[in-house]
């Protein structure tokens, strides 16, 4: 009976972080946006992709939102670490990924000013170099502290006896590369995916509501507020972001929302499903990798424009249509994620 109890507030906890999160940051957006464009804190359009050549459908698919003010992921992560802070903050369960969420963030700021003004990059901003070393730096730091200070070296698989195989995978010091590798290529797909009005916010919303149902029933309550809390703060910033967005997320938001993510599948022991739950991510990385390969040994492109969704857009499907499928692909594989790591506990 006290168990009940306890599941009980523990569920009305989660709720009430994600309220609360979703009414602060609903309350302090006219302000933050109001910032925004009395500084003139607008993004530049990149005319070139990735590999430094040129972009023109992206470009001509994107021009007329340039000088939209950028940094709204700002007000996500801001939002998440003060009610984290104040009413949920827990040494084991919510400290590393809010210093995840928090540090990742301010990289991105930086990346996002530099934009503004115009440094750095042709189009504005850090070069891919330099964010793929400062992004690795902080993965391998939060690897060390996962292996050495807490002990972590194996993952869960998810109904592994049905494969023949354990539930649990002792991977010994490979578990520092499998950390680095995971926490990198979510923070960079979550980036790739910030493309459309709104796709991103909605499903990294979909990802930690996911996430906080496996925290849940792990027992796990603190770091299932904070990803309530997450999605609260993701779904008042999605009010302003939908089409036509009144403001970007920019770098600060996008990966700094990819990193935690990764480090609550982590903290979950619930790695191997991220792939599934995030599985949108995983299409739009995937998108973009297949296209610059292309394009350099084969001098070919497979997309019109990458990542993907910018395909559908030079298709002729209106922006919305594309964020909503997306959307809706998102829920489906969050669902069969979830399932999945219940049902294969062990």
């Amino acid at each position: 009976m006290e168990t009940i109890i306890l599941d009980t507030n523990s569920l009305a906890k989660v709720f009430l972080m994600t309220g609360i999160a979703f009414i602060l940051g609903v309350l302090l957006t006219p302000a933050f946006t109001n910032f925004l464009y009395k500084n003139r804190l607008g993004k530049r359009i990149r005319k070139t992709g990735f590999d430094e050549s040129k972009a023109p459908i992206f470009y001509k698919l994107h021009r007329g939102k340039e000088n939209t003010p950028t940094m709204g992921g700002l007000l996500i992560w801001v939002v998440v670490a003060i009610l984290t802070l104040v009413l949920n903050l827990d040494r084991a369960e919510t400290f590393l990924p809010l210093f995840t969420l928090v540090a990742v963030g301010v990289v991105g700021a930086i990346d996002d000013l530099m934009n503004v003004r115009g440094e750095g990059t042709k189009s504005g901003g850090l070069r891919f170099r330099t964010k793929f070393i400062i992004y690795s730096t902080l993965a391998l730091i939060g690897a060390w502290w996962f292996y050495s200070k807490l002990g972590w070296s194996a993952i869960h698989i998810p109904g592994g006896n049905v494969f023949g195989l354990p539930y649990n995978i002792n991977l010994g010091w490979w578990y520092i590369p499998l950390f680095w590798f995971v926490l990198v290529a979510t923070a960079f797909s979550a980036n790739q995916t910030d493309g459309l009005d709104g796709l991103l916010g909605g499903v990294a919303s979909i990802c930690f509501t996911a996430f906080a149902v496996i925290a849940f029933t792990r027992g796990q309550m603190a770091l299932a507020a904070f990803c309530g809390t997450l999605s609260g703060a993701l779904l008042a910033f999605l009010w302003f972001n939908i089409y036509p967005a009144r403001f970007f997320m920019g770098d600060t938001g996008s990966f700094a929302l990819g990193m935690t993510l990764a480090v609550v599948a982590f903290l979950t022991n619930s790695v191997v499903v991220l792939p599934i739950i995030a599985l949108v991510l995983v299409i739009e990385a995937i998108s973009t990798i297949v296209q610059i390969i292309s394009k350099k040994y084969f001098g070919k492109k497979v997309f019109l424009s990458a990542p993907v969704h910018h395909h559908f857009q030079a298709l002729g499907w209106p922006e919305t249509k594309v964020t909503e499928r997306f959307w809706i692909i998102s829920a489906i594989a969050a669902v069969v994620g979830v399932v999945i790591a219940l049902v294969g506990k062990g």
